[in-house]
């Protein structure tokens, strides 16, 4: 009996992986997407996704995403629903000319998620803002400068709250972790 009920649980996650893979497919075709890796899956409904979208292994992102141009992604990295990456804002400099017609600036901001980053539901990402190795960003908060790793940051405008590991010892196990990369889906799930 164990061996038929390990077999169907097997037998199910390869057809989850199947259809996980196969929507992944869909949206990069339809919205062009050719630098998101096809571990990295994209759950349905979203927003604009920029077509120079590049990612690493094994990601995930929410429902609702909004991606600005200039966004990279590491591996492993979580994005809740609803999370807003905002690219540059307009150019308001010009008297003589209304905010709707004075257009952005020529000069893009690149925004970077190193790798094994959480970002929480509702939280907007500001452009040209780097996300540090291993972070954690809480629910609603408004990321308006880079962002150390390995810490926790929370609040309008973000701020750190605490480290992610409480010593030395748990951060050091996770460094020589996260350095010995899966090499597949099934490293990690027993």
């Amino acid at each position: 009996m164990k061996r038929l009920i390990k077999f169907i649980i097997k037998d199910f996650l390869n057809i989850y992986d199947y259809f996980r893979i196969a929507s992944t497919k869909v949206i990069k075709i339809k919205k062009k997407l050719k630098f998101v890796d096809n571990t990295f899956y994209i759950h349905r409904p979203t927003f604009r996704i920029s077509k120079d979208f590049k990612t690493g292994k094994y990601g995930l992102m929410g429902y609702n995403c909004n991606i600005c141009s200039g966004v990279s992604f590491g591996n492993y990295v979580l994005l809740a629903p609803e999370v807003h990456f905002v690219g540059n804002d307009h150019d308001f400099s010009n008297p003589s000319l209304p905010i709707i017609f004075s257009g952005r600036p020529l000069l893009e901001k690149k925004t970077f998620v190193d790798d094994d980053v959480w970002i929480g539901r509702g939280v907007i990402v500001m452009a040209g803002v780097t996300i540090g190795k291993g972070s954690i960003i809480a629910a609603g908060a408004i990321v308006t400068k880079d962002v150390e790793p390995l810490s926790v940051y929370a609040g309008i405008p973000a701020r750190k709250i605490r480290p992610r590991f409480q010593n030395k010892h748990e951060e050091n196990i996770y460094l020589d972790f996260i350095r010995n990369k899966p090499k597949k889906w099934g490293d990690y799930v027993t």
